[in-house]
This record gives structure tokens, sequence and C-alpha cells, in this order.
């Protein structure tokens, strides 16, 4: 399974492809993570249609991932899941405007993102 993570923060990214790892639950396939830094390359992937979950970073810029998200779930045929990554857990209304799957709040832990990107990977496998 494909996730796209995106921020323009490498740390950003590299602490989500850490906390996925090669597999985030035993009982979902091996993933490949593709990390972007920018927007358009984002819509590439969503309209490419190879991708099983996005992670989007909601603090990135100039393009935010809640923006990316909303743009998404209203262009992209069969969008994938998408997994907000927000700044304060008080941005939740914001993350349910997006129309994102989940949300996951900063500072990340590692437990958690794993957990719901297992959980939306489920999902995902189920659709298919």
């Amino acid at each position: 399974m494909k996730v796209l993570v995106y921020s323009d923060d490498a740390g950003t990214r590299e602490k989500v492809r850490l906390a996925i790892g090669r597999r985030p639950a035993a009982d979902v396939p091996e993933v490949e993570i593709v990390e972007v830094a920018t927007q358009p390359a984002v819509q590439r992937y969503l309209d490419a249609g190879d991708v099983d979950l996005a992670v989007l970073d909601g603090e990135a810029a100039p393009a935010g991932g809640m923006g990316i998200a909303r743009q998404a779930k209203d262009e992209v045929h069969n969008c994938p899941p998408i997994l907000l990554i927000i700044a304060r857990r008080d941005d939740r209304w914001l993350a349910n405007w997006s129309r994102a799957d989940a949300v996951v709040a900063q500072p990340l832990d590692p437990m958690t993102v794993a957990e719901t990107v297992a959980d939306l990977l489920r999902r995902r496998l189920k659709v298919a």
C-alpha cells in the first residue's frame, strides 16, 4: 500500500515516516511511503489514483493540509482516506471542515500515528 506524506518540514515528514514504519500493524500489508513537500506534488499523486492514504500537515506552507484535504475530497474521484496533522487539539473543527478522515495533533505520538494509519488502511482495504 502506498502512503503519501506531505509537509514542507522535513522533520515532520521524518517523524511520520518513522512512526508508520514498514508495517504500521500486523494485519495490514507493508507500506511504501512517498514524501512530498509541495502542493502540486500532492495533487499529482492524488490525481494519478495510486495512493492508498494521504497524511497531510495542516500547518504546511504555503499550502496547508486542511485546504488540500478539502479540495481533494471535492475533486479527486475515489479520494483515499486523509489523515490530517493539526498543531492544536482545538483545531479539530477546522479538520472537520476539511473533511479529513482522521486527525492527530502535534506533538506526534508514534503509537497514535501508527494506530490511526493502520485503521485508515484497513478501511481502504475493505473498500477495495
